[in-house]
């Protein structure tokens, strides 16, 4: 029996091996679990543009929503694990759904990081005509509302509610959650007046930011942005304490060959260094991840990071979703 099972075995690692060694022979799914043209979206279209000259295979995008990503990160789970569904995430997805959600999957144990890829720090930003010009204001404002002012989230343990609930804490005021299926849509109602705010990307929100049709007043980092030198800082605008970047990473199933494991990671370390791509993202307000973190481990290594940081406070704050 002994000798059957060790048979076996190595005939599933000679397998195993040609799978990687031809890897890939076909199209391989990103699946973003956000709406189409939010910020989860655009890196996910860059990345995959540049990626497929490294593989030689198609990457396509497939937006699966819902439930605060929760629903897409479960389609790659399910997955078959042989390298060609890619699970793209944040913080959010990755992080604080497992706190908030009741899933039929272990965000740690039924996933393979490959690569921690750009972060984001959130953007305090509201419609244009709440009458407020600095983030003291705005919190002036926020609070003398008669009924709590309405803020767009991308779902309930998204990074916009989860940055929204921090916002709260911090700053003492309420919020009224209105979930949306990502933030690009959540956007388009800031655009238009229906909303009063958004805790946002800043890859999501600058652009519109830039041609005036919101109005940003703070970022959640320890320094300026490179891109958006103009915008302060939380620190900076009186409010102390509200520090959180949104990073994001892709992952694929558990059980994917550690060979097939390698060949992504090089191709996205490979379109990460490109400077057409690294221009493309960081005009986005995106900050590159350092070259020694874009490994695995490190993706690994900062998601459980994370979960034993935001778990307990997720929780305290009483966000759960069954």
């Amino acid at each position: 029996m002994k000798a059957a099972w060790a048979a076996l075995i190595a005939i599933l690692a000679v397998a195993g091996a040609a799978r990687a060694d031809d890897y890939p022979s076909r199209p391989i799914t990103i699946i973003v679990p956000f709406a189409a043209g939010g910020p989860s979206d655009a890196m996910a279209r860059v990345l995959a543009e540049r990626m497929r000259t490294s593989l030689g295979q198609p990457l396509v995008i497939e937006n699966v929503t819902g439930a605060g990503g929760s629903i897409g990160v479960g389609r790659a789970v399910h997955s078959a694990p042989d390298g060609y569904t890619i699970s793209f995430g944040h913080l959010g997805t990755h992080v604080a759904n497992g706190a908030v959600y009741k899933l039929n999957y272990d965000l740690v144990a039924d996933l393979e990081p490959v690569v921690l890829l750009p972060s984001n720090p959130m953007i305090v930003v509201s419609k244009n005509a709440v009458p407020a010009t600095s983030l003291k204001e705005l919190l002036d404002w926020l609070k003398s509302r008669p009924s709590p002012p309405t803020a767009g989230t991308a779902g309930a343990g998204s990074g916009s509610h989860i940055a929204g609930v921090y916002f709260e804490s911090v700053s003492g005021i309420k919020l009224q959650y209105v979930p949306y299926r990502g933030t690009a849509p959540a956007l388009n109602d800031l655009i238009a007046g229906q909303i009063d705010v958004i805790v946002d990307q800043t890859s999501n929100s600058i652009n519109q930011v830039r041609a005036g049709t919101i109005r940003a007043y703070a970022i959640t980092d320890d320094r300026r942005l490179s891109s958006a030198p103009d915008i302060p800082t939380a620190e900076e605008a009186g409010l102390k304490g509200f520090n959180m970047t949104l990073w994001s990473g892709m992952w694929v199933p558990k059980g994917t060959p550690k060979a097939i494991v390698a060949k992504l990671n090089a191709a996205a370390v490979e379109a990460l260094n490109d400077p057409g791509v690294k221009k493309q993202l960081e005009s986005q307000g995106l900050e590159m991840t350092p070259q020694d973190q874009l490994t695995p481990e490190a993706l690994g290594a900062r998601q459980k990071a994370e979960i034993a940081k935001w778990w307990p406070m997720i929780k305290a704050a009483n966000i759960k979703v069954e």
